[in-house]
């Protein structure tokens, strides 16, 4: 068993694997082939000895799974829609992703504050209003999660979801990468983004208890800077969280990220399973590590990506001078990333 801890992302019909220093996706492909491809991690921070200090990681890994997990979810979805030309540019990442951070804070902790000290505008008590924003911040999360779920494309997401556990834990327990193999085990995993949410949201829930009911102001900025450092400390627990499972006491305050896992992952088909064996294949194989015994027998494709250039030379010789001149990607991919 490799002595790194690889960890994972469910795509649009497919799978991402993040190893020690490359990632690896294989898609499934809507003729049916398995389709793979792999890059290394060069976020700027990554490898240097930053990426080791505690609390600062927790950053980095956020920051690298937020940019390149952004990009290959545009990739998957252009897949399927059959648009093999199109590609994403730096510009677009950081657009997407600081759109959907706002959204994010706006919703799951900005709104429940607005609400919160609403309903306990008349209460004298300085504990009446964080506890009323905990509760409304949990039940944004799980109806949220809830709905998305019944969607069936997100469901389909969701199935890739737990075939990314299952094959993580195969790899763990040093069980052979085929599908019957993988099969047995749970769809759910302690170190999950799911249960990181979980992490986060207790540790809001607690934090901001002690910052109690504040000015407005005060209250909204600590929103914004306590997140990221929120978000630091988090990362820490799930680490430790994941190393101490086996104890009685870890493994029941942790138990909350595994309920909530059953409405993030379903159980996979085998056809799902095998896309993410080839992804956690391809990423052992980009990290240099052995391959399980009996591994490597999928077949699979190179998956062929568009490269800087490429999609205006394509238009250009397939569509009139005059409408040439409107680009499809915004600058070239981020170098990598």
């Amino acid at each position: 068993m490799p002595r790194f801890n690889y960890g994972g992302q469910a795509l649009i019909e497919g799978v991402l694997m993040r190893g020690r220093d490359a990632i690896a996706v294989a898609l499934r492909h809507p003729d049916g082939r398995i389709v793979y491809a792999t890059e290394s991690l060069g976020s700027g921070f990554h490898g240097s000895r930053w990426a080791k200090l505690p609390f600062v990681r927790g950053l980095i890994v956020l920051y690298e799974t937020l940019i390149v997990g952004t990009r290959w979810l545009v990739r998957s979805a252009s897949l399927q829609a059959q648009e093999d030309d199109v590609e994403i540019g730096k510009g677009a990442i950081a657009l997407m992703l600081g759109f959907t951070l706002l959204m994010g804070v706006g919703v799951f902790f900005l709104l429940p504050l607005f609400l919160s000290s609403v309903l306990t505008s008349g209460n004298p008590s300085g504990l009446a209003q964080p506890a009323v924003e905990g509760l409304i911040q949990v039940a944004i999360f799980l109806g949220y999660l809830t709905i998305i779920s019944r969607m069936p494309d997100i469901h389909r997401v969701f199935q890739y979801h737990g075939a990314e556990h299952k094959t993580i834990h195969a790899l763990e327990a040093g069980d052979t990468l085929d599908p019957e193999s993988i099969g047995k085990y749970p769809t759910a995993h302690p170190r999950c983004g799911t249960e990181f949410l979980v992490v986060l949201i207790a540790l809001s829930i607690f934090t901001f208890s002690l910052v109690g009911k504040q000015e407005p102001l005060v209250m909204i900025g600590s929103r914004f800077v306590l997140i990221p450092v929120l978000a630091a400390v988090g990362y820490e627990i799930l680490r430790l969280g994941a190393r101490y499972r086996s104890n009685p006491v870890v493994k029941a305050i942790m138990w909350p990220g595994i309920l909530v896992q059953m409405i993030t992952t379903k159980q996979p088909t085998p056809d799902m399973i095998e896309v993410a064996i080839v992804s956690m294949e391809e990423a052992l194989k980009a990290d240099g590590q052995e391959l399980p015994a009996g591994a490597g027998t999928l077949p699979r494709d190179v998956m062929q990506l568009p490269k800087p250039g490429d999609v205006d030379r394509a238009r250009r010789a397939t569509v009139p001078e005059a409408e040439a001149a409107a680009p499809v990607s915004i600058d070239p991919p981020l170098p990598g990333v």
